[in-house]
């Protein structure tokens, strides 16, 4: 008789891990959440079971594995502010980085062997090439990429000295809601582009504040890769898919986690204005220190290894399902 894998999903009620608990589950896995709830949300919590636990307990965490038969885990318990990361770097080497240490000595002690990490587009560093390919050398200019650069270091040491299968799935910039309107972003505080303009549409901020308007780009502001999360969602049920085919074929993977095109600030800003309908007041400050002027990603690898497309690759698709999300969280609150 068939029995559904269960994985462990670290960090499962927040942003993006809700999203794959949905994925997953859509695919016939069963998700285990375990989240401290530091900045997730219970309501998020919608496919699968549910540990109140911390990584940095390692009992807690072998309560999980031994409560539930793991046979695999996606980790996304990190902690993921750069400014916060070097102003307090001791918190973020200790969570990103020692906790996933417990995480990875508690699966070795279990006999679980495939590993599904959040990494981030950190680890390249200033880019030297664009697009960015997965070969790009790896320099972070932040303590936040750091703790990412190191913990796939160690999974590429796991594999060796352990067997650990491991795909490091480095982002770009994460965007957009479930298009179901059944999870989406909510981060307290908020410091991605488009909940942050779609806040000003919402009069919940004055304005959208433009940092830099003198960049080497078309528009004179910053250029990113927007990557739907839904996209991000299939893309770590592909790699999981992957790892099971990868017998004798090396253990610790990467991948680029973009569309390949990059968007301007101000082309969010006006696709925004489009999508709500709403002219957004926009106010230009200063450039921020250590924002490169454009960071893209080449896909190249991920489209032909785990055979990924985005299926909301447009930016106003992307926009769109943010806010549908947005309005739909923010009735909530009020009539709750």
């Amino acid at each position: 008789m068939y029995s559904p894998q269960h994985v462990l999903v670290a960090g499962g009620a927040g942003y993006i891990g809700s999203h794959v608990c949905k994925e997953l589950s859509r695919r016939g896995y069963v998700p285990v959440v375990f989240d401290n709830l530091q900045y997730g949300h219970t309501d998020l919590v919608r496919w699968g079971d549910f540990i109140l636990g911390d990584l940095g307990d390692p009992e807690q965490v072998r309560l999980a594995f031994s409560r539930y038969p793991i046979s695999a885990v996606m980790h996304f318990a990190a902690y993921t502010f750069v400014g916060e990361s070097v102003a307090e770097p001791d918190k973020y080497y200790n969570n990103n980085v020692t906790c996933t240490l417990n995480l990875l000595r508690t699966m070795h002690e279990y006999g679980v062997d495939r590993f599904i990490f959040s990494s981030s587009a950190a680890v390249y560093g200033e880019p030297k090439v664009m697009p960015i390919p997965e070969e790009h050398p790896q320099w972070p200019i932040n303590p936040y990429g750091w703790t990412k650069f190191m913990v796939e270091r160690i999974i590429d040491d796991f594999g060796r000295a352990y067997g650990l299968k491991s795909a490091a799935l480095r982002y770009f910039n994460a965007a957009g809601a479930d298009p179901d309107e059944e999870t989406g972003e909510r981060h307290d505080p908020e410091t991605h582009l488009i909940p942050l303009v779609l806040q000003a549409a919402m009069g919940l901020r004055k304005n959208i504040t433009v940092f830099g308007s003198d960049y080497d780009t078309p528009d004179g502001t910053c250029v990113r890769d927007y990557v739907h999360v839904a996209d991000l969602a299939d893309a770590h049920v592909l790699a999981l898919e992957y790892l099971d085919d990868q017998s004798g074929k090396g253990n610790a993977h990467v991948f680029n986690l973009g569309n390949g095109q990059g968007f301007s600030v101000r082309e969010v800003i006006e696709t925004a204005k489009k999508v709500t309908g709403i002219d957004i007041p926009v106010a230009t400050g200063e450039r921020r220190a250590g924002d490169p002027s454009r960071l893209v990603a080449s896909s190249d690898k991920v489209r032909k290894v785990l055979g990924w497309t985005p299926r909301y690759a447009d930016l106003e698709q992307i926009v769109k399902t943010a806010w549908d999300w947005h309005r739909k969280d923010s009735n909530k609150d009020q009539t709750s």
